[in-house]
């Protein structure tokens, strides 16, 4: 795995400030790392539209008024969903404590909560290892209600970090309005 030790599969990745592109201040959820690369998805973009208009297969899921989040730049037409599950093995991937995967085909009752995500952020072998290297992301725990979170994610997981990171939670998110 490049020079990473141990996957990252579970873990938040939390876009630097130096990030200009389309992960700027965004907080990543990974969801599989291995040699062969890596997959995630960005917690903190809503789209504009609802389950009911985008994928009105999913109203069962997500009920018709929530919102689509937008997973990531790749494969921006396909869809993925995470879920709350009160058993955590009904799951086909689980990813931090009780969030998993959900296949919407064989969804169970178990759901407590779901998430719609169209696109996913991607990486291949050993690319998210050297951005990690050079610091365009912070690495930290993810927490299982974190996909369920509103308000300004980037800040708020910089300040449950502490120290500097508390710090650069207060960044405006224009600086040159400073």
């Amino acid at each position: 795995m490049g020079v990473m030790e141990e996957s990252l599969a579970g873990r938040l990745l939390i876009a630097s400030p130096g990030l200009h592109d389309f992960f700027r201040r965004t907080v990543v959820l990974i969801v599989e790392h291995a040699d062969e690369g890596a997959f995630g998805l960005v917690l903190n973009r809503a789209s504009e539209a609802c389950v009911g208009e985008a994928v009105p297969a999913l109203v069962p899921l997500a009920g018709e008024d929530e919102l689509i989040r937008i997973g990531g730049p790749v494969s921006p037409e396909s869809v993925v969903v995470i879920g709350e599950f009160e058993q955590i093995s009904a799951s086909p991937k689980p990813i931090v404590g009780d969030l998993g995967l959900v296949d919407p085909e064989s969804a169970e009752d178990d759901l407590t909560r779901v998430r719609i995500y169209a696109g996913h952020a991607g990486w291949g072998p050993g690319q998210l290892e050297s951005e990690v290297e050079h610091d365009a992301w912070i690495v930290d725990d993810a927490v299982p209600d974190l996909p369920f979170t509103d308000g300004d994610l980037w800040a708020g997981v910089l300040e449950r970090r502490g120290g500097k990171y508390a710090l650069l939670a207060t960044m405006p998110d224009d600086p040159s309005l400073n």
